[in-house]
């Protein structure tokens, strides 16, 4: 892959660095200044290293056992997930420690210490078992984000059925195909959630989705908002509190092996049919331990919140087996960042005494857009450190996060990582990293990164290309559940022997990354390779743009040609000298190539619940193609609303 001579290589020449602050003391969880030399020269006994901090029922006789596309780590090792996440801590000085403080978008709340978490995960495992839950059998999760969530998770890992969690915004026909595939014997859910004010329908979702061919035996329902005792349907649907409250709080863990398979997570596909990535217990808990204890420079008194959902793989690695394998204290919150009001984030982070904030580019572009007025009415001096996830930010978005939400004195981790890779594989350490605002700065230690061009040759610096991966690592998945060979092909083929993430970056002369999203979303206008983030990028950086997203549409001279679809800030007034000046803007910013054919204001963008910008709907509404699959939405009026401005303009 080739890129143009502006855009990303126009940031590399400012001098926009941020050096580790005085202010800001050094990771005191890395006591090596030479890690990153030494974990490259032997990874084996880096990652062991990791390894050795947790507890292990059986030690392993080999770290690595590796056949390309197959790796297999910490060979005849056996350890339990929930065990390293609750019981080791419930044992310890840790035992009366907040584990989780959660609160509901209602206000209600709960905390629950490491002893607590003990009794409910084996009070939940025992409920599993009783209902004929076996190690081996899938069980399928389908909940708000509740307390009970990440309680489930952790009883399944403790009986050693492998869980498959379901984002809570997915249609019927999502949780039809994901429990089909799966053959999960068992689905977790509620009677509902609550989002923004309102209930969203998770059991009548379950009821629509689930028929007589459906391997589900049984569905364990957790009361959370008392509207549809109706739905519960006799003989399969089973209370939460009538079930669970009255079983044991005793249920010794199950000797997993390193390679028995801890989870599977569906993520889209090219093919539209979604692949349900394998993770397996010991490798993929080393890489999280280790990755939350560095990244996030954890230390005991600190209040961690990752704002995502365990819906995502963010949620599994960053709120259920990373932070809590730590032994951190972590918030949950069930609901959106704009209710009651646009400070709810805010509040939450003053009222708990927040120290590390890790949340998505798309929630801060959100917040830019909103102003300072929210951030600015809390006292959030806790803050200590900033974290982004889920895909590559822009300078200006990094620099209002450090600035308005950090108070310029807290270090931001940008992280690179994937469902498919488990664990954080790009990021900065806090105190040790010059950070630059845009970039993820380097590969973690014991991670082999690179990027190559089509026939698998490193770049240069200041080079561009495809970014691999050319060892294994502990959290890699291992494979697609029930599909060896799309595994294969989509991963492993295009450079044998490395895995091949899908996307596009750059090399500055410093080496450092710089993420520019999937290869897909590349706009080829009259032979330039233009990165949609680029473009994007270079909109947001005008102070009236609180959003955009970029797509290419079909033109018969220049072969593709570049349509942006624009949220501007509060305050600000659309008029075609609006839209001349952001296209100038544009093309002063990358050059006249990358200049916007279209423009289109828009009072939202199109995204998922998760809040990644949907571009595939907006190829459709720019080629006037029927539009996909709406179901995974957070509001599908947004792109309705988005298709007949397209078409009035048209």
């Amino acid at each position: 892959m080739t890129t143009n001579d502006g855009g990303i290589d126009a940031l590399l020449q400012e001098d926009r660095t941020f050096p580790p602050s005085k202010d800001f003391v050094s990771n005191a969880n890395i006591s090596d200044p030479d890690i990153y030399d030494k974990a490259k020269a032997d990874p084996e006994s880096f990652w062991a290293g990791f390894a050795k901090e947790l507890d292990w029922f059986q030690g392993w006789d080999q770290v690595l056992d590796w056949k390309a596309p197959d790796a297999k780590w910490f060979i005849n090792g056996k350890l339990n997930a929930s065990y390293n996440c609750v019981d080791r801590h419930a044992k310890s000085e840790k035992r009366n420690k907040a584990a989780l403080i959660w609160e509901g978008e209602p206000g209600d709340w709960k905390v629950y210490t490491y002893w607590d978490l003990l009794r409910e995960v084996s009070k939940c495992a025992n409920a599993l078992k009783s209902l004929g839950v076996q190690k081996g059998d899938r069980v399928t999760i389908y909940l708000p984000m509740v307390p009970e969530l990440v309680i489930s998770m952790l009883a399944c890992a403790r009986i050693g059925a492998p869980h498959s969690v379901i984002f809570g915004g997915f249609s019927a026909e999502s949780i039809r195909d994901r429990v089909e595939d799966s053959q999960s014997k068992l689905i977790i859910t509620a009677d509902g959630g609550y989002r923004r004010g309102s209930i969203v329908e998770l059991k009548q979702n379950v009821n629509d989705a689930i028929n007589a061919d459906s391997p589900i035996e049984n569905a364990l329902v957790v009361r959370r908002t008392g509207h549809a005792d109706d739905l519960m349907v006799s003989g399969r649907d089973v209370w939460w509190h009538d079930l669970v409250d009255s079983q044991s709080s005793v249920c010794e863990p199950e000797s997993m092996d390193s390679e028995d398979m801890l989870f599977m997570l569906y993520t889209s596909g090219t093919t539209g049919k979604p692949k349900g990535i394998v993770h397996t217990t010991g490798g993929y808990m080393v890489g999280t331990y280790a990755t939350t204890k560095w990244i996030f420079d954890l230390k005991d008194d600190d209040v961690y919140w990752c704002t995502a959902d365990c819906g995502w793989i963010t949620g599994h690695s960053y709120i259920t087996y990373g932070p809590l394998s730590n032994g951190a204290t972590q918030v949950l919150y069930e609901g959106s960042p704009d209710y009651p009001d646009k400070d709810r984030f805010w509040d939450i982070v003053a009222k708990y005494g927040v120290s590390i904030l890790y949340t998505a580019p798309t929630a801060i572009r959100t917040f830019m857009r909103w102003g300072e007025e929210y951030p600015n009415r809390h006292d959030m001096s806790t803050l200590r450190l900033l974290g982004t996830v889920g895909e590559p930010i822009n300078p200006e978005a990094w620099v209002w996060y450090w600035k308005n939400i950090g108070g310029e004195r807290c270090p931001v981790v940008d992280t690179w990582w994937q469902t498919e890779t488990g664990s954080v594989m790009i990021s900065p350490l806090p105190g040790i990293t010059t950070l630059k605002p845009g970039s993820a700065t380097q590969a973690f230690p014991g991670i082999d990164a690179d990027i190559v061009d089509d026939k698998g040759n490193s770049v240069p610096p200041g080079g561009g290309g495809y970014l691999v991966v050319k060892q294994p690592w502990p959290s890699m998945l291992r494979g697609i559940y029930g599909d060896k060979d799309r595994f294969v092909e989509q991963y492993w083929s295009k450079y044998p022997g490395e895995y091949f993430t899908s996307d596009g970056a750059k090399l500055d002369e410093e080496g450092y990354f710089w993420l520019l999203g999937r290869v897909d979303d590349v706009i080829n206008v009259s032979a330039h390779r233009i990165s949609t983030m680029e473009v994007e990028s270079a909109l947001v950086d005008n102070p009236k743009v609180a959003e955009a997203a970029c797509i290419g549409k079909s033109h018969e001279v220049k072969g593709q040609a570049i349509v942006a679809f624009v949220t501007i800030k509060d305050q600000i007034s659309t008029s075609d000298d609006l839209v001349t000046e952001l296209k100038q803007h544009v093309a002063t910013k990358i050059g006249p190539m990358a200049r916007p054919d279209d423009i289109y204001f828009a009072a939202e963008l199109p995204k998922t619940r998760s809040g990644k910008i949907m571009r595939r709907l907006l190829r459709d509404v720019a080629e006037g193609r029927t539009l996909g699959d709406t179901t995974t939405l957070a509001d599908p009026a947004v792109v309705e609303s988005l298709k007949s401005q397209y078409e009035d303009d048209e």
